[in-house]
Protein backbone atom coordinates (compact mmCIF):
# COMPACT_ATOMS: atom_id res chain seq x y z
CA UNK A 1 0.00 0.00 0.00
CA UNK A 2 2.67 2.02 0.99
CA UNK A 3 4.23 2.04 -2.42
CA UNK A 4 1.59 2.46 -3.76
CA UNK A 5 0.99 5.94 -2.31
CA UNK A 6 4.55 6.53 -3.37
CA UNK A 7 3.33 6.93 -6.81
CA UNK A 8 1.44 10.02 -6.06
CA UNK A 9 3.78 11.60 -4.28
CA UNK A 10 6.32 12.03 -6.43
CA UNK A 11 5.38 14.69 -9.08
CA UNK A 12 6.64 13.69 -12.21
CA UNK A 13 5.21 10.12 -11.98
CA UNK A 14 1.70 11.56 -11.30
CA UNK A 15 1.43 13.44 -13.54
CA UNK A 16 2.27 10.82 -16.09
CA UNK A 17 -0.26 8.85 -15.12
CA UNK A 18 -2.55 11.79 -15.39
CA UNK A 19 -1.47 12.25 -18.61
CA UNK A 20 -1.97 8.82 -20.05
CA UNK A 21 -5.44 8.59 -18.00
CA UNK A 22 -6.49 11.77 -20.19
CA UNK A 23 -5.07 10.21 -22.87
CA UNK A 24 -7.53 7.03 -22.33
CA UNK A 25 -10.11 8.80 -21.47
CA UNK A 26 -10.04 10.22 -24.98
CA UNK A 27 -9.87 7.37 -26.79
CA UNK A 28 -13.38 5.90 -25.08
CA UNK A 29 -14.68 9.51 -26.37
CA UNK A 30 -13.83 8.69 -29.25
CA UNK A 31 -15.21 5.14 -29.26
CA UNK A 32 -18.32 6.49 -28.23
CA UNK A 33 -18.60 8.64 -31.48
CA UNK A 34 -20.54 6.50 -33.94
CA UNK A 35 -20.58 6.77 -37.93
CA UNK A 36 -23.33 7.72 -39.55
CA UNK A 37 -26.60 5.53 -40.50
CA UNK A 38 -25.90 2.43 -37.82
CA UNK A 39 -28.88 0.46 -36.21
CA UNK A 40 -27.97 0.20 -32.93
CA UNK A 41 -30.64 -2.70 -32.22
CA UNK A 42 -29.81 -4.55 -35.39
CA UNK A 43 -26.09 -4.17 -34.54
CA UNK A 44 -26.39 -5.26 -31.00
CA UNK A 45 -28.03 -8.64 -32.11
CA UNK A 46 -25.36 -9.28 -34.66
CA UNK A 47 -22.49 -8.65 -32.37
CA UNK A 48 -24.39 -11.15 -29.39
CA UNK A 49 -24.88 -13.85 -32.15
CA UNK A 50 -20.89 -13.40 -33.53
CA UNK A 51 -18.08 -14.51 -31.22
CA UNK A 52 -15.78 -13.68 -33.53
CA UNK A 53 -16.80 -10.46 -34.36
CA UNK A 54 -17.03 -9.89 -30.17
CA UNK A 55 -13.23 -11.00 -30.26
CA UNK A 56 -12.10 -8.58 -32.12
CA UNK A 57 -13.92 -5.70 -30.52
CA UNK A 58 -11.43 -6.35 -27.64
CA UNK A 59 -8.69 -5.63 -30.07
CA UNK A 60 -10.49 -2.33 -30.97
CA UNK A 61 -10.06 -0.98 -27.36
CA UNK A 62 -14.21 -1.36 -27.65
CA UNK A 63 -14.23 1.18 -30.16
CA UNK A 64 -15.91 -1.63 -32.84
CA UNK A 65 -19.27 -2.69 -30.84
CA UNK A 66 -21.13 0.67 -31.56
CA UNK A 67 -19.23 1.25 -35.05
CA UNK A 68 -17.41 4.21 -33.73
CA UNK A 69 -14.98 6.66 -35.78
CA UNK A 70 -12.58 4.46 -34.12
CA UNK A 71 -13.94 1.15 -34.78
CA UNK A 72 -10.40 -0.49 -36.09
CA UNK A 73 -8.85 0.88 -33.44
CA UNK A 74 -5.30 -0.43 -32.91
CA UNK A 75 -6.02 -3.52 -35.13
CA UNK A 76 -4.86 -2.45 -38.30
CA UNK A 77 -1.64 -1.15 -36.76
CA UNK A 78 -1.22 -4.97 -34.84
CA UNK A 79 -1.58 -6.07 -38.23
CA UNK A 80 1.10 -3.92 -39.94
CA UNK A 81 3.31 -4.87 -36.99
CA UNK A 82 3.12 -8.55 -37.35
CA UNK A 83 3.41 -8.49 -41.05
CA UNK A 84 6.67 -6.51 -40.62
CA UNK A 85 8.18 -9.15 -38.48
CA UNK A 86 6.96 -11.85 -40.79
CA UNK A 87 8.95 -9.76 -43.63
CA UNK A 88 12.21 -10.11 -41.58
CA UNK A 89 12.13 -13.79 -42.46
CA UNK A 90 11.68 -13.38 -46.05
CA UNK A 91 13.73 -10.77 -46.59
CA UNK A 92 17.32 -10.43 -45.08
CA UNK A 93 17.63 -6.61 -45.61
CA UNK A 94 14.57 -6.30 -43.05
CA UNK A 95 16.14 -8.55 -40.89
CA UNK A 96 19.51 -6.78 -41.19
CA UNK A 97 17.60 -3.67 -40.26
CA UNK A 98 15.46 -4.79 -37.01
CA UNK A 99 17.92 -6.74 -35.44
CA UNK A 100 21.38 -5.44 -36.65
CA UNK A 101 20.78 -1.73 -37.18
CA UNK A 102 20.03 -0.67 -33.49
CA UNK A 103 17.89 2.38 -32.38
CA UNK A 104 18.17 3.16 -35.87
CA UNK A 105 16.86 0.52 -37.45
CA UNK A 106 14.36 0.10 -35.00
CA UNK A 107 12.87 3.56 -35.82
CA UNK A 108 13.44 3.15 -39.11
CA UNK A 109 10.71 -0.37 -38.78
CA UNK A 110 8.51 0.94 -36.77
CA UNK A 111 8.08 3.92 -39.42
CA UNK A 112 7.24 1.32 -42.28
CA UNK A 113 4.79 -0.33 -39.86
CA UNK A 114 3.04 3.35 -39.05
CA UNK A 115 3.09 3.95 -42.96
CA UNK A 116 1.29 0.13 -44.05
CA UNK A 117 -0.93 0.89 -41.17
CA UNK A 118 -2.76 3.04 -43.51
CA UNK A 119 -3.53 0.52 -46.46
CA UNK A 120 -4.23 -2.34 -43.75
CA UNK A 121 -7.25 0.27 -42.24
CA UNK A 122 -8.59 1.36 -45.42
CA UNK A 123 -8.99 -2.77 -46.75
CA UNK A 124 -10.00 -3.43 -43.29
CA UNK A 125 -12.74 -0.48 -43.15
CA UNK A 126 -14.24 -1.17 -46.06
CA UNK A 127 -14.49 -5.23 -45.38
CA UNK A 128 -16.05 -4.58 -42.81
CA UNK A 129 -18.91 -2.42 -43.80
CA UNK A 130 -19.38 -4.76 -46.70
CA UNK A 131 -19.53 -7.72 -44.07
CA UNK A 132 -22.44 -5.49 -41.87
CA UNK A 133 -24.25 -3.96 -45.08
CA UNK A 134 -24.70 -7.78 -45.91
CA UNK A 135 -26.37 -8.35 -42.39
CA UNK A 136 -28.29 -5.91 -42.47
CA UNK A 137 -27.00 -3.89 -39.43
CA UNK A 138 -26.27 -0.29 -42.22
CA UNK A 139 -28.27 0.28 -45.19
CA UNK A 140 -26.34 0.07 -48.59
CA UNK A 141 -25.02 3.96 -48.88
CA UNK A 142 -24.40 5.42 -51.67
CA UNK A 143 -20.68 5.77 -53.26
CA UNK A 144 -19.84 8.66 -51.39
CA UNK A 145 -21.32 7.98 -48.35
CA UNK A 146 -19.33 4.73 -48.58
CA UNK A 147 -15.84 6.38 -49.34
CA UNK A 148 -16.31 8.57 -46.16
CA UNK A 149 -16.88 5.95 -43.79
CA UNK A 150 -13.74 4.69 -45.00
CA UNK A 151 -11.65 7.54 -44.61
CA UNK A 152 -13.06 8.11 -41.65
CA UNK A 153 -12.47 4.82 -40.22
CA UNK A 154 -8.90 5.24 -41.62
CA UNK A 155 -8.21 8.43 -39.58
CA UNK A 156 -9.85 6.96 -36.51
CA UNK A 157 -7.59 4.13 -36.50
CA UNK A 158 -4.39 6.56 -37.38
CA UNK A 159 -5.51 9.01 -34.26
CA UNK A 160 -5.60 5.27 -32.04
CA UNK A 161 -1.98 4.84 -33.04
CA UNK A 162 -1.07 8.74 -31.94
CA UNK A 163 -2.94 7.83 -28.73
CA UNK A 164 -0.96 4.49 -28.15
CA UNK A 165 2.47 5.70 -29.29
CA UNK A 166 2.00 8.91 -26.59
CA UNK A 167 0.78 6.97 -23.79
CA UNK A 168 3.87 4.57 -24.04
CA UNK A 169 6.18 8.08 -24.33
CA UNK A 170 5.02 8.70 -20.75
CA UNK A 171 6.92 5.25 -19.87
CA UNK A 172 3.86 4.27 -17.51
CA UNK A 173 2.60 1.25 -19.78
CA UNK A 174 2.75 -0.07 -23.56
CA UNK A 175 0.05 2.44 -25.18
CA UNK A 176 -1.81 -0.19 -27.23
CA UNK A 177 -2.07 -2.26 -24.96
CA UNK A 178 -3.06 -0.08 -22.54
CA UNK A 179 -6.01 0.76 -25.22
CA UNK A 180 -6.88 -2.53 -25.47
CA UNK A 181 -7.17 -2.88 -21.62
CA UNK A 182 -9.66 -0.22 -21.51
CA UNK A 183 -11.62 -1.07 -23.93
CA UNK A 184 -12.25 -4.72 -21.88
CA UNK A 185 -12.70 -2.89 -18.72
CA UNK A 186 -15.15 -0.81 -20.22
CA UNK A 187 -17.42 -3.70 -20.71
CA UNK A 188 -17.12 -5.06 -16.94
CA UNK A 189 -19.95 -3.36 -15.91
CA UNK A 190 -22.31 -4.53 -18.37
CA UNK A 191 -21.40 -8.19 -18.10
CA UNK A 192 -21.73 -7.78 -14.46
CA UNK A 193 -25.34 -6.21 -14.88
CA UNK A 194 -26.23 -8.50 -16.99
CA UNK A 195 -24.95 -11.41 -14.59
CA UNK A 196 -26.59 -10.13 -12.11
CA UNK A 197 -29.93 -10.30 -13.48
CA UNK A 198 -29.90 -13.49 -14.87
CA UNK A 199 -29.33 -15.22 -11.33
CA UNK A 200 -31.51 -17.30 -9.64
CA UNK A 201 -31.00 -19.61 -6.58
CA UNK A 202 -31.10 -22.79 -9.03
CA UNK A 203 -27.87 -21.94 -10.27
CA UNK A 204 -25.51 -20.97 -7.63
CA UNK A 205 -23.54 -23.91 -8.35
CA UNK A 206 -22.74 -22.91 -11.41
CA UNK A 207 -21.96 -19.21 -10.22
CA UNK A 208 -19.16 -20.91 -7.64
CA UNK A 209 -17.88 -22.85 -9.98
CA UNK A 210 -17.53 -19.66 -12.48
CA UNK A 211 -15.59 -17.89 -9.94
CA UNK A 212 -13.72 -20.77 -9.38
CA UNK A 213 -12.44 -21.44 -12.82
CA UNK A 214 -11.43 -17.67 -12.96
CA UNK A 215 -9.38 -17.47 -10.13
CA UNK A 216 -7.45 -20.35 -11.20
CA UNK A 217 -7.32 -18.63 -14.86
CA UNK A 218 -6.01 -16.02 -13.26
CA UNK A 219 -3.18 -17.51 -11.60
CA UNK A 220 -2.04 -19.94 -14.28
CA UNK A 221 -1.87 -16.85 -16.58
CA UNK A 222 0.36 -15.25 -13.82
CA UNK A 223 1.93 -18.35 -13.60
CA UNK A 224 2.71 -18.64 -17.37
CA UNK A 225 3.66 -14.95 -18.36
CA UNK A 226 6.14 -14.61 -14.79
CA UNK A 227 6.96 -18.60 -16.00
CA UNK A 228 10.81 -18.49 -17.57
CA UNK A 229 13.82 -21.38 -17.87
CA UNK A 230 17.33 -19.50 -16.83
CA UNK A 231 19.76 -21.08 -18.50
CA UNK A 232 23.23 -20.11 -16.90
CA UNK A 233 25.64 -18.52 -19.08
CA UNK A 234 29.44 -18.35 -18.09
CA UNK A 235 32.06 -15.86 -19.49
CA UNK A 236 35.89 -17.06 -19.83
CA UNK A 237 38.97 -14.57 -18.79
CA UNK A 238 40.50 -12.67 -20.91
CA UNK A 239 43.80 -11.26 -19.73
CA UNK A 240 44.54 -7.67 -21.64
CA UNK A 241 47.94 -6.08 -20.11
CA UNK A 242 47.48 -6.22 -16.49
CA UNK A 243 43.98 -6.11 -16.07
CA UNK A 244 42.01 -9.08 -16.11
CA UNK A 245 38.14 -9.54 -18.03
CA UNK A 246 35.17 -11.70 -17.77
CA UNK A 247 35.25 -14.66 -15.57
CA UNK A 248 31.85 -13.69 -14.41
CA UNK A 249 28.46 -15.90 -14.58
CA UNK A 250 25.05 -14.98 -15.46
CA UNK A 251 21.95 -16.27 -16.57
CA UNK A 252 19.86 -16.42 -20.27
CA UNK A 253 16.09 -16.70 -18.97
CA UNK A 254 13.56 -17.79 -21.99
CA UNK A 255 9.94 -17.35 -21.45
CA UNK A 256 7.38 -20.24 -21.20
CA UNK A 257 5.11 -17.89 -23.29
CA UNK A 258 7.28 -16.05 -25.48
CA UNK A 259 4.47 -15.16 -27.75
CA UNK A 260 1.98 -13.63 -25.40
CA UNK A 261 -1.16 -13.04 -27.12
CA UNK A 262 0.16 -12.56 -30.88
CA UNK A 263 -0.90 -16.26 -32.16
CA UNK A 264 -4.48 -15.92 -30.63
CA UNK A 265 -4.70 -12.80 -33.18
CA UNK A 266 -3.25 -15.20 -35.90
CA UNK A 267 -5.59 -17.87 -35.58
CA UNK A 268 -8.60 -15.35 -35.17
CA UNK A 269 -7.44 -14.15 -38.37
CA UNK A 270 -7.12 -17.37 -40.54
CA UNK A 271 -10.92 -18.27 -38.67
CA UNK A 272 -12.09 -14.76 -40.04
CA UNK A 273 -10.29 -15.37 -43.23
CA UNK A 274 -13.73 -17.17 -45.01
CA UNK A 275 -15.96 -14.51 -43.94
CA UNK A 276 -14.13 -11.39 -45.46
CA UNK A 277 -13.35 -14.25 -48.66
CA UNK A 278 -17.15 -14.34 -48.84
CA UNK A 279 -17.39 -10.29 -49.11
CA UNK A 280 -15.18 -10.28 -51.85
CA UNK A 281 -16.31 -12.92 -53.88
CA UNK A 282 -20.14 -12.27 -53.43
CA UNK A 283 -19.49 -9.01 -55.89
CA UNK A 284 -18.64 -11.42 -58.62
CA UNK A 285 -20.43 -13.88 -57.79
CA UNK A 286 -23.88 -14.22 -55.72
CA UNK A 287 -23.97 -17.89 -55.73
CA UNK A 288 -20.46 -18.65 -54.66
CA UNK A 289 -20.29 -15.93 -52.29
CA UNK A 290 -23.14 -17.07 -50.18
CA UNK A 291 -21.91 -20.64 -50.28
CA UNK A 292 -18.74 -19.37 -48.93
CA UNK A 293 -20.29 -17.41 -46.21
CA UNK A 294 -22.61 -19.84 -45.12
CA UNK A 295 -20.00 -22.36 -44.77
CA UNK A 296 -17.93 -20.21 -42.50
CA UNK A 297 -21.11 -19.83 -40.41
CA UNK A 298 -22.03 -23.08 -40.26
CA UNK A 299 -18.57 -24.29 -38.98
CA UNK A 300 -18.63 -21.95 -36.09
CA UNK A 301 -22.22 -23.06 -35.20
CA UNK A 302 -20.39 -26.52 -34.64
CA UNK A 303 -18.85 -25.63 -31.38
CA UNK A 304 -16.86 -29.17 -31.49
CA UNK A 305 -15.06 -28.89 -34.54
CA UNK A 306 -14.35 -24.81 -34.29
CA UNK A 307 -13.20 -25.18 -30.90
CA UNK A 308 -10.91 -28.27 -31.98
CA UNK A 309 -9.75 -26.08 -34.92
CA UNK A 310 -8.93 -22.89 -32.84
CA UNK A 311 -7.06 -24.92 -30.50
CA UNK A 312 -4.74 -26.46 -32.94
CA UNK A 313 -4.04 -22.72 -35.28
CA UNK A 314 -3.68 -21.29 -31.62
CA UNK A 315 -0.83 -24.25 -31.22
CA UNK A 316 0.44 -24.03 -34.69
CA UNK A 317 0.75 -20.19 -33.96
CA UNK A 318 2.83 -19.94 -31.05
CA UNK A 319 5.62 -21.91 -32.24
CA UNK A 320 5.89 -20.11 -35.75
CA UNK A 321 5.67 -16.92 -33.72
CA UNK A 322 8.23 -18.25 -31.23
CA UNK A 323 10.68 -19.28 -33.90
CA UNK A 324 10.32 -15.40 -35.28
CA UNK A 325 10.96 -13.53 -31.82
CA UNK A 326 13.52 -16.10 -30.89
CA UNK A 327 16.17 -17.37 -32.99
CA UNK A 328 18.99 -19.77 -31.68
CA UNK A 329 21.35 -19.68 -34.41
CA UNK A 330 21.70 -15.11 -33.85
CA UNK A 331 21.55 -15.77 -29.68
CA UNK A 332 24.77 -18.66 -30.15
CA UNK A 333 26.53 -16.45 -32.08
CA UNK A 334 26.40 -13.40 -30.35
CA UNK A 335 27.02 -15.50 -27.11
CA UNK A 336 30.41 -16.70 -28.58
CA UNK A 337 31.60 -13.31 -29.95
CA UNK A 338 31.36 -12.17 -26.33
CA UNK A 339 32.85 -14.60 -25.02
CA UNK A 340 30.17 -16.40 -23.18
CA UNK A 341 28.89 -19.99 -22.89
CA UNK A 342 26.70 -22.63 -21.18
CA UNK A 343 28.74 -24.65 -19.35
CA UNK A 344 29.20 -27.73 -20.46
CA UNK A 345 27.86 -26.82 -23.97
CA UNK A 346 30.41 -26.45 -26.77
CA UNK A 347 30.21 -23.00 -28.52
CA UNK A 348 28.38 -22.54 -31.76
CA UNK A 349 26.43 -25.50 -33.17
CA UNK A 350 26.10 -27.21 -30.27
CA UNK A 351 24.66 -24.11 -28.40
CA UNK A 352 22.09 -23.21 -31.04
CA UNK A 353 20.80 -26.84 -31.06
CA UNK A 354 20.94 -27.15 -27.01
CA UNK A 355 18.69 -23.79 -27.38
CA UNK A 356 16.65 -25.02 -29.76
CA UNK A 357 15.91 -28.25 -27.88
CA UNK A 358 15.02 -25.96 -24.85
CA UNK A 359 12.72 -23.68 -26.57
CA UNK A 360 10.84 -26.51 -28.30
CA UNK A 361 9.96 -27.98 -24.80
CA UNK A 362 8.89 -25.08 -22.87
CA UNK A 363 7.24 -23.69 -25.91
CA UNK A 364 5.28 -26.83 -26.12
CA UNK A 365 3.43 -26.02 -22.21
CA UNK A 366 3.21 -22.27 -23.75
CA UNK A 367 0.92 -23.43 -26.36
CA UNK A 368 -1.20 -26.05 -24.77
CA UNK A 369 -2.26 -23.22 -22.33
CA UNK A 370 -2.65 -20.58 -25.17
CA UNK A 371 -4.86 -23.49 -26.76
CA UNK A 372 -6.82 -23.63 -23.73
CA UNK A 373 -7.22 -20.23 -22.77
CA UNK A 374 -8.54 -19.17 -26.84
CA UNK A 375 -11.01 -22.41 -26.10
CA UNK A 376 -11.92 -21.08 -22.64
CA UNK A 377 -15.39 -19.48 -23.55
CA UNK A 378 -16.68 -23.05 -24.80
CA UNK A 379 -15.28 -24.89 -21.86
CA UNK A 380 -16.86 -23.33 -19.41
CA UNK A 381 -20.16 -23.18 -20.93
CA UNK A 382 -20.20 -26.97 -21.41
CA UNK A 383 -18.96 -27.16 -17.28
CA UNK A 384 -21.50 -24.28 -15.34
CA UNK A 385 -24.28 -24.60 -18.48
CA UNK A 386 -24.26 -20.85 -18.17
CA UNK A 387 -25.22 -19.00 -21.30
CA UNK A 388 -25.54 -15.36 -20.01
CA UNK A 389 -21.91 -15.87 -18.36
CA UNK A 390 -18.55 -16.74 -20.23
CA UNK A 391 -14.89 -16.51 -18.81
CA UNK A 392 -13.10 -14.70 -22.22
CA UNK A 393 -9.80 -16.39 -21.74
CA UNK A 394 -8.03 -13.58 -24.13
CA UNK A 395 -9.63 -10.96 -22.40
CA UNK A 396 -8.14 -12.09 -18.86
CA UNK A 397 -4.59 -12.68 -20.65
CA UNK A 398 -4.80 -9.37 -21.83
CA UNK A 399 -5.92 -7.62 -18.65
CA UNK A 400 -3.42 -9.70 -16.73
CA UNK A 401 -0.33 -9.14 -18.58
CA UNK A 402 -0.42 -5.81 -19.91
CA UNK A 403 -1.15 -5.07 -15.61
CA UNK A 404 2.06 -6.69 -15.09
CA UNK A 405 4.26 -5.00 -17.33
CA UNK A 406 2.10 -1.34 -16.08
CA UNK A 407 3.31 -2.54 -12.73
CA UNK A 408 6.81 -3.40 -13.40
CA UNK A 409 7.32 -0.01 -15.39
CA UNK A 410 5.67 1.82 -12.69
CA UNK A 411 8.07 0.36 -10.50
CA UNK A 412 10.99 0.79 -12.09
CA UNK A 413 10.51 4.43 -12.21
CA UNK A 414 9.96 4.73 -8.66
CA UNK A 415 13.11 2.74 -7.78
CA UNK A 416 14.94 4.84 -10.07
CA UNK A 417 13.96 8.16 -8.14
CA UNK A 418 14.55 6.24 -4.84
CA UNK A 419 17.81 5.67 -6.17
CA UNK A 420 18.35 9.60 -7.18
CA UNK A 421 17.02 10.46 -3.32
CA UNK A 422 13.52 11.40 -4.34
CA UNK A 423 10.95 10.40 -2.26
Amino acid sequence: MERFLQIFKVKDLRNKILTVLGLLVAYRVLAAIPIPGVNAQALQNYFNSNQLLGFLNFFSGGGLATLSVVMLGVGPYITATIVMQLMTIIFPSMKEMYYEDGARGQAKFNQYSRLLTVPFAFIQSFGFLKLLISQGVIPQPDLFSMLRNVIVITAGSMIAMWLGELISEEKVGNGISLIILAGIISRVPSAFGIAVESYTPQLLTSYLLFIVIGVLLIAGIVYLNEGERKIPIAYARRVRGNKMYGGSSSYLPLKVNSAGMIPLIFAISVLLFPQFLAQIVILFSQKWGMAISNFAQGFIANQLYYGIFYFLLVFAFTYFYTAITFNPEEVAKNLQRSGGFVPGIRPGENTEAYFKDIVNRITLWGAIFLGLVAVLPILVQSFTGLSVMTISGTALLIVVAVALETMRMVDSQLTVREYEGIE
